[in-house]
């Protein structure tokens, strides 16, 4: 995919609005009408702090800063390199899929598959094997990967839930920090626990 150019008009009924969710809404509201890639239409508040950071967000061709309140008709240019390739190399793997849509993916992760590479564990991670199932990532920090929210051990089973984009993974990540997200566990013990 190439570098994206967008040009957006701030109608005068946002007068005020900070920059950063005015973006958010403007391409919210383009998605309905324009065919914008999934990045831009699913992008994290984060993500749009970002481009305005590194000078990919102008406002009438100035460089701003995020908290910046618009007055209304102004002219937002944003450019939005393609999302960096990832290192890791996809990997078949044979995954236990509970639920999959265009922002995120439920898996059933079996005891002994380990999350994210690391010492020990380069390849054959789940991660690896969730970037050769998942052909819809538009990434996640900039990058195409899948946004793992919260981890399971590698001798833990149970349902692990996968962000496919940015604001995916921004949302699911205040919903488990918040503890909106309801956990169950079942511990299976053999023999008797020692006493003390």
């Amino acid at each position: 995919m190439s570098v994206q150019e967008l040009k957006l008009s701030v109608p005068l009924s946002l007068a005020g609005t900070r920059l950063d969710a005015l973006v958010m809404q403007l391409l919210a509201e383009s998605a309905e009408d324009d065919d914008l890639p999934p990045q831009l239409v699913t992008v994290s508040r984060n993500r749009v702090r970002q481009w305005i950071e590194q000078g990919q967000l102008k406002v009438n061709e100035l460089s701003v800063k995020p908290s910046m309140k618009v007055k209304g008709g102004e002219t937002i240019c944003l450019i939005v390199p393609p999302a960096a390739p990832t290192h890791l190399i996809p990997e078949e793997m044979d995954l236990d899929v509970l639920y999959e849509d265009s922002d995120l993916i439920v898996i059933n992760k079996a005891p002994d598959v380990v999350v994210h590479p690391g010492a020990g564990h380069p390849t054959g991670t789940l991660v690896h094997g969730l970037l050769h199932h998942c052909d819809d990532l538009s990434g996640i920090g900039g990058e195409l990967r899948p946004g793992i929210v919260h981890r399971l051990d590698r001798g833990t089973s149970g349902c692990l839930v996968v962000a496919k984009n940015d604001f995916t993974h921004e949302q699911l990540a205040r919903q488990f920090a918040d503890r909106e997200v309801h956990k169950n566990y079942l511990a299976l013990v053999m023999g008797e626990p020692l006493r003390k």
